[in-house]
C-alpha cells in the first residue's frame, strides 16, 4: 500500500514571501501533504508534483490579458466558535509580525514568475492535478483561461472603505451547491483581503462562486470541467485557526491522492 504524502508545489517570489510560504507550507502539512517551495530562481529539482498552489504576490502582467498597465490609486459578525474567535485574536499578531518582517518586497510586476506559474499551471491542468489559486494565484488562473482583470478596484469603494488586512473582516457570499460551498460548509463567511486587483471577465469554463457582499467583487472561482481547479481571492493560509479554511487544503490533498491513485 502506498502511503506517500502528496507532493504539493507552492509558488512564490524570489524575494520576500517568506511568511506566506511558511503558513501555506504549514497548512499543507496539517492537511497531510508535503509542500515544495517553487520560485523563478530556485532551480529546484523536485519529484513530479501531485498538486499545485499558486500563491499571492505581485500583480499579473496586464499585457497577458490584453491591457496596458494603469497607475493604481492609493489604497459583521461571522458564524464561528468562541474557540476560533480566541485563536483569531491570538494568531493575528503572529501573522502580522511574520508578514511585516518577511513580506514580499519585489517589483509590482514579476515577469519571470508569470512565465513559471503559467507553465506549472498548464502542466497541472493537462494532467488533471488539483490546483488552488490564492489571491494573485486566482487572478493568474483566470488569465490562463483567457479571462481578464480589474487592475484597480478602488473605485468600488466609494461608500465603504477598502479593507486591507490579514484579519477576517471582509464578508463574502458563496453560491449554494458549488464545490466551494461544499468544502467550506457555508454560504457566507468573513475572510481577509490583501488585494488591489480582481477578476473582471471570467475565463473559459471559469465560474464565479463567491462574491464580496455589497460590491459583488469576485472572491472565489472554480472551473466547471475539473474536480479541483479552485481560486480564492483571500488568504486561507493566514486563517489556519478557522477549521473551514483548513478544509481548502484538506480537499486539495484528498483530490491529489485520488488523482495519483488513478494514474
Amino acid at each position: 500500500m502506498n502511503n506517500r504524502k502528496p507532493i504539493i508545489g507552492v509558488t512564490g517570489p524570489d524575494e520576500g514571501g517568506g511568511a506566506a510560504w511558511f503558513f501555506t507550507a504549514l497548512s499543507v502539512r496539517l492537511a497531510g501533504g508535503k509542500p515544495i517551495r517553487i520560485t523563478p530562481g530556485s532551480n529546484t529539482e523536485t519529484e513530479p508534483l501531485d498538486g499545485l498552489i499558486l500563491g499571492g504576490g505581485a500583480d499579473v502582467e496586464p499585457e497577458k490579458y490584453g491591457q496596458e498597465r494603469v497607475e493604481k490609486a492609493v489604497l459583521t459578525k461571522d458564524k464561528r466558535t468562541v474557540f476560533e474567535w480566541l485563536l483569531s485574536i491570538l494568531f493575528f499578531p503572529v501573522y502580522w509580525t511574520a508578514r511585516y518582517f518577511r513580506s514580499t518586497k519585489s517589483a509590482p510586476i514579476d515577469l519571470k514568475r508569470d512565465k513559471l506559474e503559467l507553465s506549472l499551471l498548464d502542466e497541472a491542468i493537462s494532467s488533471g492535478k488539483p490546483v488552488l489559486g490564492i489571491c494573485r494565484g486566482m487572478q493568474l488562473m483566470n488569465v490562463y483561461f483567457s479571462g481578464n482583470l480589474h487592475q484597480d478596484i478602488s473605485g468600488y469603494y466609494t461608500e465603504e472603505p477598502q479593507v486591507a488586512t490579514i484579519f477576517p473582516k471582509k464578508r463574502v457570499t458563496i453560491e449554494e451547491g458549488s464545490c466551494l460551498e461544499r468544502i467550506l460548509a457555508t454560504t457566507i463567511c468573513n475572510v481577509n483581503a490583501l488585494h488591489n486587483q480582481a477578476i473582471n471577465n471570467p475565463g473559459k469554463g471559469i465560474k464565479p462562486v463567491a462574491k464580496e457582499l455589497h460590491t459583488d467583487i469576485i472572491q472565489g472561482i472554480e472551473h466547471t470541467e475539473y474536480d479541483f481547479v479552485i481560486g480564492v481571492q483571500w488568504h486561507p493560509e493566514y486563517l489556519i485557526q478557522i477549521s473551514r479554511q483548513r478544509n481548502l487544503f484538506k480537499e486539495l490533498i484528498k483530490t491529489a491522492k485520488k488523482v495519483t491513485k488513478e494514474q
